[in-house]
């Protein structure tokens, strides 16, 4: 086992119709106004961005987000990334209720050299961080889509 290998899915029911959730998801460079572990996004062109994230444990990962897919009509949004972690992520919307559901699935190995030398012991670690941040961006949009 790849150790260093990661899948996330995380769902997130939101209070707004599935067209307002994708526009707010798909502007990237707001998510560190409502995203707290969001630290830093710097849009290098159109398609293209630096992120820098940082949960619970005491370490910043910053890689490159490179929009592969932005599928309004199917609300999906999907990116290649690179740097401390490399890999893909994507967002996809539906209708969800009287709201949405906006569903993420993330692949993606680590690079960072100390995550990696702590592939082993600090996995159950680095997966409850994820878990939070997460969490985090839910209640924060969440919030941000109700106040709107």
């Amino acid at each position: 086992m790849d150790w260093t290998h990661h899948r996330f899915r995380s769902l997130w029911r939101l209070p707004a119709p599935p067209d307002v959730v994708y526009a707010a998801l798909e502007r990237v460079e707001d998510y560190p106004r409502w995203w707290p572990q969001v630290r830093e996004v710097t849009r290098l062109d159109e398609h293209t961005g630096i992120i820098r994230v940082r949960s619970v444990l005491p370490y910043d990962l910053t890689f490159t987000s490179r929009e592969v897919r932005r599928d309004p009509a199917a609300r999906v949004l999907e990116a290649a990334l690179t740097g401390d972690v490399d890999g893909w992520s994507r967002w996809t919307v539906t209708p969800h209720g009287t709201g949405s559901l906006a569903r993420y699935d993330q692949e993606v190995r680590v690079r960072k050299p100390l995550l990696r030398r702590l592939a082993v012991p600090g996995r159950p670690f680095f997966r409850a961080n994820h878990r939070l941040m997460m969490r985090a961006g839910r209640r924060r949009l969440a919030a941000r889509l109700e106040a709107v």
